[in-house]
């Protein structure tokens, strides 16, 4: 399918509402510097300068939201150097929710733009690539739902309490990853559900709420350089990559 037929018709959202205590650092890892630059800075440069994309909507810790529209329109400044060209008036910024999945929701009401499907995304994935974003969007548009994910390479074991259970079949086994999307009235549609009837578990992805109501979701096959930033140890190894992106 030719790009041309799909621009306008996708928005994204891209929680960065979590605190990131798993980095152990004073302010969110979204806004730690990575190469010179916030992390959450990557993926929102990537989104917003794809013709494809007509609306980003970030969500925002409550707490941080000050912080991040300072951050964000501050660099339009040349001397940062930024990629947001003339893209910021396809941004949004909202607050986020309690939960991942809540910030999401929260995303996803503030789209305006008209656009038919939406991609989300975390930024502590910092390196997604135009192409991925791409693959995204053509299996969306033929075939439904999708997320990205990876083929897991390591041997699977499940365990309790120590002690190994069982070994799983790796090969049906794939590591996720985002972006993850869908059509936006079927999200909405189902935030309206879960509304009238509450999950009985806290959903991770789009893609466990979409499993939960028995909705198809493909995979689009991702890479290691998409990989999450979660711990320091992985900052000093993105940071070490950064000069790549």
């Amino acid at each position: 399918m030719s790009n041309s037929l799909l621009f306008g018709k996708f928005a994204a959202v891209l929680p960065a509402g979590g605190l990131g205590k798993r980095m152990g650092g004073a302010i969110p890892k979204q806004l730690m510097q990575l190469g010179g630059k916030p992390v959450y800075q990557y993926s929102l440069e990537t989104f917003l300068n794809m013709e494809e994309i007509a609306e980003v909507v970030i969500a925002v810790p409550a707490d941080w939201k000050d912080y991040f529209e300072k951050d964000i329109f501050s660099r339009l400044s040349p001397a940062f150097g930024t990629g947001y060209g003339n893209n910021l008036n396809k941004l949004r910024i909202v607050v986020g929710g309690k939960e991942r999945w809540q910030s999401v929701q929260n995303g996803v009401n503030a789209l305006t733009s008209g656009a038919e499907y939406v991609l989300v995304h975390d930024v502590a994935r910092p390196f997604i690539s135009e192409k991925i974003i791409r693959d995204v969007c053509e299996t969306l548009v033929n075939q439904g739902s999708c997320l990205v994910a990876k083929p897991a390479i390591d041997t699977i074991k499940i365990a309790s309490d120590g002690r190994v259970e069982s070994t799983i079949d790796r090969n049906k086994v794939w590591l996720a990853q985002t972006p993850q999307a869908a059509r936006i009235d079927l999200l909405k549609s189902l935030y309206t559900r879960i509304e009238k009837e509450p999950l009985n578990f806290t959903p991770t992805d789009e893609a466990s709420i979409l499993e939960f109501f028995g909705e198809p979701v493909y995979i689009v096959k991702g890479e290691s350089a998409n990989d999450k930033l979660t711990t320091p140890e992985d900052f000093e190894f993105f940071a070490s990559r950064a000069n790549q992106f």
